[in-house]
């Protein structure tokens, strides 16, 4: 059921109903974007709590975020949330942005910190006149009356000391005013069930949802996975490389291994499952036929 402006997930969780949803990017081209709309009218039928857009490092991607966002609003009965970075922006530009979404209908964000330009991995250096963190982000948001999600690490973030310093920033982020969070892809359910004990730990009862990105490329996800420090088992490598040679065969085998995820994950307690579209909607639809989630 999509959540609606007066309605957090943290409500649709604790009605003990499940939740569902996708996320896009913001395409670069007319193609792109004919893609993009191809996939949101084919997952619109399921009724996901909320569809969420990507935004571009530093800005890079603004304008064409707010775009679609404020189209999903208007034209679809998806809840649409757009992502905001503190990167590359001052206090002003950021409360201009909010405003923007807000003008076009947009009345849910995923407030995050952002990586620097160079990478999750690079150092970072806050905007002169900026934000430092995810936390002041999501203070600003909610003080205007934004429903916020941030996200989570079942993995250590690359710049964090460790998984309790992690589990720590989400409490922090929760106290802020976040009312839900979503994780970074991961391929272990005990990673994700051991960063909710943690937060639960920290007397924190925010839904976590586990975002879901299918393996349909094994030498793409080693490399999205070293960036971001998600670590891809030998265990699922082994299934996935028995099928080297065969693009069609190691594609089922990535399906596969997504919805076992899915079926673990919700039997420990998931909230629901978000998942990594990219911009496209058949791994998706797959996977819900293995788990026999119907319009």
């Amino acid at each position: 059921m999509t959540i609606g402006r007066g309605r957090s997930l943290r409500d649709l969780v604790q009605a003990g109903e499940r939740s569902f949803s996708f996320e896009f990017f913001p395409p670069r081209d007319e193609a792109g974007e004919e893609q993009l709309w191809r996939a949101v009218s084919a997952l619109e039928p399921y009724a996901p709590s909320f569809v969420s857009v990507t935004y571009g490092a530093g800005g890079s991607n603004r304008d064409t975020t707010v775009r679609i966002t404020g189209r999903i609003a208007r034209e679809t009965s998806l809840l649409p949330m757009a992502h905001l970075t503190c990167v590359g922006h001052t206090r002003e530009e950021l409360e201009a942005i909010l405003d923007e979404y807000e003008a076009a209908g947009v009345h849910h964000v995923m407030a995050l910190r952002g990586d620097p330009a160079e990478g999750p991995r690079a150092p970072w250096t806050p905007t002169e006149g900026g934000l430092t963190y995810a936390q002041e982000l999501v203070e600003m948001a909610a003080a205007r009356g934004f429903r916020i999600g941030v996200a989570a690490f079942p993995e250590r973030h690359p710049a964090s000391p460790s998984l309790d310093f992690d589990a720590d920033v989400l409490a922090a982020k929760a106290r802020a005013g976040a009312e839900f969070a979503v994780t970074q892809m991961f391929f272990r359910a005990d990673d994700y069930l051991a960063l909710v004990e943690r937060v639960r730990a920290r007397g924190v009862d925010l839904p976590i949802l586990p975002g879901i990105m299918p393996i349909l490329n094994l030498s793409a996800i080693r490399r999205q996975g070293e960036l971001i420090g998600t670590d891809v088992p030998p265990e699922i490598v082994a299934r996935i490389s028995r099928h080297e040679g065969d693009p069609a065969a190691m594609r089922a085998e990535g399906i596969a291994l997504a919805a076992e995820l899915c079926e673990e994950l919700l039997a420990g307690g998931a909230p629901g499952l978000h998942f990594y579209t990219l911009n496209q909607s058949r791994a998706t639809l797959e996977i819900f036929e293995r788990l026999n989630v119907t319009v």
